[in-house]
């Protein structure tokens, strides 16, 4: 029994390695929704309960910025989940890999759902929360690229952008299920007419979507497990070609792509974390600025802003999709940079737009155009970190570059939102902030060669 080591054009079949493409897209998608949605969840609970549950001895501005801490420390954990699984993954397989970081990442959702707050345990309880962070990001450090591998790796010839837009789906969905569960929350649990969270959303209902991540756990292993591996990897150990080190081989031979599309993506998530966690925050600010909240947004009801961030989300998870085929048909450079350029001008907007909005149309139609722009820079990353990489190393180099750049992008974005944003409700500055992340990723994307027709049976 010899099994070929270049798969790389299967046929409408089922894949050579035994996993039929149906099989492929859904194990890619429904790993990264749980992921996402368990990253969303906290990023939500960060803007609306943990700043009062976990850090009430501060002033409003100052507890916020210590959930937004919490928040970014994740983001600084990822790249230590892309070394850690990206070396399993390029070592012991794609399967096995997935696997682990999704229990990594479920299990450190589902225990931030039972931890004690302040008023139990004193200071102990935000160190608990950062440690449970902290493990968040280790599993979202290794899940994203291998999901981009099995979907990339499994997919048709001509086809990888959109068969590598499937695991980028896994955001909005997510997304949506975790605000969406919020909604829900809010509704049964509304706050008082002066805004007063309600008691028991306060003391217990906040805990119930982190606790339900226990479930989309265990469906999300039921699917991974009935996979074998790539094709494409299977050539790779049968060749003899698996890196000993791939952390340093990947340092070593393919620096130039980790740079490149480590800066390639820092748009993405500035863009992304605006127009989520700022808009927020911004959102659901009281109108007008008082000794409590010395800091002037738009006045929306929580329930009320998260619906229309559903709204625009919709649109995020519409335009992932065709962006993976525009990519498949013009090439990814060609999809990317007009994209670049567009987030980059619309940056420019945020406050003659966002900021002066006169009602919810105004608003979800900011919404809708920043997703959609997220929706269509989002999409062919699924295809173009991985091609950036040759196989023996693709899951350490595509996971490190995605997770490096959430730092450069994400991590304390919001922050530095949070810091530009003028008392008087000015936000000029954090629009100008995302402007630039745009120039940063449009000077790495004319450095980024055309990979659309690259080979991927490569050693």
């Amino acid at each position: 029994m010899t099994a070929a080591p270049a798969p790389a054009t299967p046929t409408s079949a089922p894949a050579p390695a035994g996993n039929p493409r149906s099989r492929v897209v859904i194990a890619s998608l429904v790993g990264t929704s749980i992921e996402f949605y368990d990253f969303y969840v906290y990023a939500t609970a960060a803007v609306l309960v943990f700043p009062t549950l976990f850090f009430p001895n501060e002033d409003p501005t100052a507890s916020q910025l210590s959930s937004f801490v919490t928040f970014a420390l994740a983001f600084f954990a990822r790249p230590i989940g892309s070394i850690i699984f990206g070396h399993f993954g390029d070592r012991v397989g794609r399967k096995t890999t997935l696997v682990a970081s999704l229990l990594v990442m479920g299990t450190a959702t589902f225990l931030i759902g039972c931890l004690p707050t302040f008023s139990s345990i004193g200071v102990w309880a935000p160190v608990l929360l950062a440690v449970m962070r902290f493990a968040q990001g280790v599993g979202l450090g290794g899940e994203w690229s291998g999901a981009a591998l099995l979907a990339t790796e499994n997919a048709p010839k001509g086809k990888r952008g959109v068969f590598g837009s499937m695991p980028q789906l896994g955001a909005p969905i997510g997304f949506l299920l975790a605000n969406g569960l919020f909604i829900a929350i809010n509704a049964a649990m509304p706050a008082g007419a002066d805004g007063t969270p309600n008691a028991d959303f306060q003391a217990w209902g906040w805990r119930i979507p982190f606790l339900l991540s226990a479930v989309l756990v265990i469906v999300g292993l039921y699917v991974r497990f009935k996979l074998v591996e790539s094709p494409v990897f299977r050539g790779v150990q049968e060749s003899g070609t698996v890196a000993k080190i791939p952390l340093g081989r990947v340092f070593r031979t393919s620096w130039k792509a980790l740079i490149v599309g480590t800066l390639g993506m820092v748009a993405t998530y500035v863009l992304f974390y605006f127009m989520t966690t700022f808009t927020l925050s911004y959102g659901t600010t009281g109108a007008e600025a008082s000794p409590l909240v010395p800091k002037v947004g738009l006045g929306y009801s929580r329930g009320e802003f998260l619906t229309l961030l559903m709204i625009g989300v919709v649109f995020f998870g519409i335009f992932t999709p065709i962006a993976g085929m525009l990519a498949d048909r013009f090439g990814r450079r060609k999809t990317l940079i007009p994209t670049t350029i567009g987030i980059a001008l619309f940056g420019l907007t945020f406050q003659f737009w966002f900021a002066a909005s006169q009602g919810p149309i105004t608003v979800v139609t900011f919404l809708i155009v920043g997703l959609s722009l997220m929706g269509l820079t989002f999409g062919p990353m699924g295809a173009l970190l991985p091609e950036l990489f040759p196989t023996n190393v693709r899951y350490t180099g595509s996971a490190i570059a995605y997770n490096v750049a959430s730092i450069l992008g994400a991590s304390l974005a919001p922050t530095i939102a949070l810091a530009l944003w003028q008392p008087d409700g000015n936000i000029f500055l954090v629009g100008l902030y995302l402007t630039i992340a745009a120039v940063v990723t449009l000077v790495a994307l004319l450095f980024v060669r055309e990979t659309k027709s690259k080979e991927f049976a490569d050693a």
